[in-house]
C-alpha cells in the first residue's frame, strides 16, 4: 500500500526546485533502474511484487511493494513498467584537466530534455564519459530526461557550470571544436582523439560568447541540396562523435 506522501513527495521530484532542494531525481523501468542500481544504492524503490521476484530481492525498511494501479499514480510514464527509485544527485567534481586526454562533449543551452537524454545516450554509446553543460541548459535529472537516456546517465559524468568562465581556464593547446554553418567540413580537417566538442542551442546553435573560446569550427555538410534548415541537435551529435571516433580509429589512435 503506497501512502498519500509517498505519492506527494514522488511527484513533487518532477520540478527542478524541489529536485535540487531534497537532493533526488527518479528513474523508471527495470533497464534504467538496474542501470542506476549497479552505480549506487537507491533512496527507495516503489515496485511491484513480480519486480521484486525477478530480482531476487526483499523490500527494505523504506522500499514500499505496489499493485500495477498503485504504481500508476506516482509514475511519470505513460505506461508504467513495474518500478520506479528515487536516487541521490551526483555532485561530480569540475574536471579541468579531462579534455587534455579525451574527448569530452560540452552543451551550450540544449533546451529540450529529450534531446539532452539523446545525446547523453550517444556520449555512452561512443564512450565519452563527461559533458559539461551551461547553466541554463536543460536539466539531466528531470523525470524525461533521465527517461530519454535509457540509463545512460548513469554512465557519463554530467557538470553544470559558466561554460564561457570553464573554457577560459583549459590550456590554449586544446581542441575546442564548435559545429558552425560556417565552419569547415567535418570530413575534410584532422579530428583529434581528445578535446571538446561544442553542440549549441536547438534554435540559435553556439552561442557567440563560447564560439570566440573555440579553435576549429565544424559544418556537416549537406548532400541534398540543403533543403532542410538544419540537423536536430542530437543527430548532430551523433554524426559528429560518429566521424570522430571513426577517423581516430582508422588512425590507430582509440
Amino acid at each position: 500500500m503506497i501512502s498519500k506522501n509517498i505519492i506527494k513527495h514522488i511527484r513533487s521530484l518532477e520540478l527542478k526546485k524541489n529536485r535540487v532542494k531534497e537532493g533526488l531525481f527518479v528513474a523508471e523501468g527495470p533497464k534504467v533502474v538496474a542501470d542506476f542500481m549497479a552505480m549506487a544504492s537507491p533512496v527507495q524503490i516503489i515496485a511491484t511484487a513480480q519486480w521484486y521476484e525477478t530480482m531476487g530481492m526483499a523490500p527494505r525498511t523504506n522500499d514500499v511493494t505496489v499493485t500495477d494501479d498503485e504504481l500508476r499514480k506516482v509514475s511519470f510514464l505513460q505506461h508504467p513498467q513495474q518500478v520506479l527509485a528515487t536516487f541521490r544527485i551526483p555532485c561530480p567534481a569540475l574536471l579541468s584537466d579531462c579534455a587534455l586526454h579525451e574527448l569530452c562533449l560540452a552543451l551550450d543551452r540544449v533546451q529540450d530534455p529529450g534531446n539532452l537524454g539523446t545525446i547523453i545516450r550517444i556520449a555512452d554509446w561512443f564512450g565519452i564519459r563527461h559533458i559539461i553543460c551551461s547553466q541554463d541548459t536543460a536539466d539531466a535529472y528531470s523525470p524525461k530526461t533521465v527517461q530519454a537516456t535509457m540509463g545512460s546517465l548513469a554512465h557519463v559524468n554530467m557538470i553544470y557550470t559558466d561554460l564561457c568562465a570553464w573554457l577560459d581556464q583549459l590550456p590554449k593547446d586544446v581542441p575546442v571544436y564548435v559545429t558552425s554553418l560556417q565552419g569547415e567540413s567535418l570530413y575534410a580537417q584532422p579530428l583529434t582523439p581528445h578535446g571538446i566538442i561544442v553542440m549549441g542551442n536547438e534554435g540559435n546553435g553556439v552561442s557567440a560568447e563560447v564560439a570566440r573560446r573555440a579553435n576549429r569550427s565544424l559544418f556537416i555538410p549537406s548532400y541534398g541540396g540543403q533543403k532542410a534548415d538544419s540537423l536536430n541537435v542530437a543527430v548532430a551529435t551523433a554524426i559528429t562523435c560518429a566521424e570522430f571516433r571513426r577517423a581516430n580509429s582508422a588512425k590507430g589512435l582509440e
